[in-house]
């Protein structure tokens, strides 16, 4: 008979893995036990402070997590960044005929070799255009249907080689490094060999900065 994991330590784990800031610093060996363990208990809402402690020091950094992060860097290395400025994003509600409505600007905006994204996502679609294609996409839609037209942005676009594809992690990596400076991502999509960030105008030159950094 196999004894069955600490509750705790499950509980324990199962957070760190969904707080990587927290987790990578104990990977790193840069984070004070005692400390985290205080503030995960906290959040756990246990009393079992030792238990918690334990858990936190046998927080696992495996060869996978050594060999994962060795292959983001080798992605990043061979990255490069790409901006466009005053791009919008037009959220509209889901309904049959969205995608029938938008096909002739699509195509349009696609034969000009303009911007244009269109993203499905479970409750609606997202456009993503140039701010000066805005007018023609809301003419295309009923007005009923559009939820959100957010202009003033700016995409950042991570251009990376096609290991990308094989390279775990790195989606999560990047929006790590954005986070950590204070910088809202309003949008994010990861396709093929591109990272798509859409930030604030207000956020372009930390955002590059970061993710320039990054890629070092």
């Amino acid at each position: 008979m196999t004894d069955r994991p600490d509750p705790i330590a499950r509980r324990v784990r199962a957070y760190l893995d969904t707080h990587p800031s927290v987790a990578e610093a104990i990977r790193i060996g840069i984070a004070n036990h005692s400390a985290v363990a205080r503030r995960v208990a906290v959040e756990l809402g246990t009393t079992q402070t030792e238990a918690v402690l334990a858990a936190c020091r046998r927080y696992p950094r495996g060869r996978g997590d050594v060999a994962r992060e060795a292959g983001i860097a080798r992605v990043l290395r061979k990255s490069r960044i790409e901006t466009r400025t005053k791009v919008a994003a037009v959220t509209v509600q889901q309904g049959p005929d969205v995608l029938q409505r938008l096909g002739d600007v699509v195509e349009e905006l696609l034969d000009e070799n303009s911007l244009c994204r269109v993203i499905q996502v479970s409750r609606g679609t997202v456009v993503v255009v140039d701010e000066d294609s805005v007018p023609r996409v809301l003419k295309a839609l009923r007005e009923s249907s559009v939820i959100r037209t957010r202009r003033g942005l700016i995409e950042v676009a991570v251009t990376s080689p096609e290991s990308i594809e094989e390279t775990p992690g790195l989606l999560r990596h990047l929006t790590g490094v954005l986070a950590s400076q204070g910088i809202n991502i309003v949008e994010a999509l990861s396709c093929y060999t591109d990272t798509v960030f859409l930030v604030d105008r207000s956020d372009m030159g930390r955002a590059i900065a970061v993710l320039s950094d990054a890629l070092q």
